[in-house]
């Protein structure tokens, strides 16, 4: 279960980058690339292993604010990453 006081980073070998090719944010790893879709990178630009989940979930509510509450939407995703193993959660 992912908590709002938890720090995700990326796990050792990840890298996170916007790829003009694709046009979008993707996740760069040993084996491959994960091509992320809108929501899936605006959530992963803040992971910089500093900020909280709360922390997170905050800018992006002032970023998109007609988006409403994401809290729900922002730790899914991050719970989904972990099971991914693309993220730790410290």
């Amino acid at each position: 279960m992912i908590k709002p006081h938890l720090v995700p980073r990326f796990r050792v070998g990840f890298r996170f980058q916007w790829e003009p090719a694709q046009n979008a944010y993707v996740l760069l790893y040993p084996e491959g690339m994960v091509r992320l879709n809108g929501s899936a990178g605006a959530i992963l630009s803040e992971v910089d292993g500093e900020r909280s989940v709360a922390e997170m979930v905050q800018r992006l509510e002032e970023r998109y604010p007609d988006a409403g509450p994401l809290s729900d939407d922002v730790m899914g995703f991050l719970g989904e990453a972990r099971e991914n193993d693309w993220i730790d959660l410290i």
